[in-house]
C-alpha cells in the first residue's frame, strides 16, 4: 500500500470522535485530516466543494445525486441514525391529532423535499397508516430562520404534488407556530418547541413508545446519513475503500465500548441521568451490536429506505443496493 495523505469530512458524533481524537485510523494512510462543519448541511458541502476526498452525506441527498453524477461512491458506513416517528410536529390548533388528520393539510418540509427525515417519516405513515403526500401543500425552507430551500442538492419537485418554497423572510418553525402551517417534517427540533411553546406538539407525543414497537415489528434502525468516496481515489487506491470502511467501523466501536465500560459505572462518565437504566432497556430489545455498519446487518433497512425514496418520486426508478454501495463491500 502506498503512503496516502486523506481528507475527511463527517460531524462529531459517538460514531466518529476516534478519527477526530486519533484514537482510531485508516489502515494504511499516513496522515488523515478531519474536517467538520457547524450544522450537517455545511458537512455535505464540504465534498461537494473539493475540501475533502470522502465525506459523510444524506442519503437521500447521495441516492438523486446519482442519477446525475456518478463521480461518488457510497461506503456501507451510517454514523447518524434515528428513528423518526418523532421528527412530525403540528399546531395544536390544526385538528390534527392522529395521522388520518393530516389529509388536506399544509405541511412545511426543513430544506428539501424529501430530506432523510422526511422520506423515511412519510414512508412509515404511507405503510402504517395510509398516509398520502399528494393530498398535502408542502413548503420548504429554513427551519427558524428564513433560508431558500437547500441548493446544493437537486430539488426534485415530484408531479402531482403541490410544494412550494417558504414565503420571502419567513421560517418553518415560526409558521408553525403562528398556524401559518398546520404540520411540519423536519430533521431538527424548531426552536419554538425548545422553548416550550404552547401552540406546537409532536404528531406522536408516545414516539419512544411506538418507535420501539416499530423496530420489534420490523428490525429497522433508520440510517439518515452515509459515507462517500470519490470514485477516481478509489480507482488510483483499490484497498481504499476497506481501509476507510475499517477505520470508520473501529471509530463507531470505540464509541460503543464507552457505553458498554460505563455499566460498571452506572454510566457516570455521562451526564445523563438513568442513563444505565436506558441503557439496560435498549439492551433488551436490540442485539449487542446496536448500530450495525456493513450491508448484511442494514439490507431490511436500505430496501425499505430505496423503496421509500422511488415511492416519493425522489427518483426515476428503484436503486438497488448493488448498485449504490462500492462492489468490494458488498459482502460485508
Amino acid at each position: 500500500m502506498p503512503e496516502l495523505d486523506l481528507r475527511i469530512g463527517t460531524f462529531r458524533y459517538d460514531t466518529t470522535q476516534a478519527l477526530f481524537d486519533g484514537t482510531a485510523e485508516i489502515p494504511g494512510v499516513s496522515n488523515v485530516e478531519m474536517a467538520t462543519g457547524a450544522t450537517l448541511p455545511e458537512v455535505f458541502r464540504l465534498l461537494l466543494d473539493g475540501e475533502v476526498d470522502i465525506a459523510e452525506f444524506g442519503m437521500t441527498f447521495y441516492l438523486r445525486a446519482l442519477e446525475r453524477v456518478a463521480d461518488v461512491i457510497a461506503l456501507p458506513v451510517f454514523p447518524n441514525r434515528v428513528f423518526r416517528h418523532s421528527c412530525v410536529f403540528v399546531n395544536r390548533d390544526s385538528g390534527i391529532s392522529g395521522p388520518a388528520d393530516l389529509v388536506g393539510k399544509t405541511i412545511g418540509e426543513f430544506g428539501v423535499y424529501g430530506q432523510d427525515s422526511g422520506v423515511w417519516a412519510k414512508g412509515i405513515l404511507m405503510d402504517e397508516y395510509g398516509f398520502r403526500p399528494e393530498e398535502n401543500r408542502w413548503v420548504i425552507g429554513g427551519l427558524d430562520q428564513p433560508a431558500p430551500p437547500f441548493d446544493f442538492v437537486p430539488q426534485v419537485w415530484p408531479d402531482g404534488i403541490d410544494i412550494s418554497a417558504a414565503p420571502e423572510g419567513r421560517a418553518l418553525g415560526p409558521m408553525l407556530d403562528s398556524g401559518e402551517l398546520d404540520a411540519l417534517f423536519t430533521a431538527n427540533v424548531p426552536q419554538s418547541v425548545l422553548d416550550g411553546s404552547p401552540h406546537v406538539t409532536r404528531l406522536f407525543p408516545d414516539f419512544e413508545t411506538r418507535e420501539r414497537d416499530y423496530y420489534r415489528r420490523t428490525g429497522i434502525f433508520p440510517m439518515m446519513h452515509t459515507v462517500v468516496v470519490r470514485r477516481e481515489l478509489l480507482t488510483r487506491h483499490p484497498w481504499l475503500a476497506r481501509a476507510v470502511y475499517e477505520g470508520f467501523l473501529a471509530a463507531k466501536e470505540a464509541g460503543a465500548r464507552r457505553y458498554r465500560q460505563g455499566r460498571r459505572l452506572y454510566e457516570a462518565p455521562f451526564m445523563v441521568p438513568w442513563l444505565n437504566a436506558l441503557y439496560e432497556e435498549n439492551a433488551e430489545l436490540m442485539t449487542e451490536d446496536w448500530w450495525p455498519y456493513g450491508v448484511a446487518a442494514n439490507r431490511a433497512a436500505l430496501d425499505t429506505l430505496l423503496r421509500y425514496h422511488h415511492e416519493q418520486g425522489l427518483t426515476a426508478r428503484r436503486w438497488t443496493i448493488e448498485e449504490i454501495f462500492t462492489h468490494d463491500l458488498l459482502e460485508t
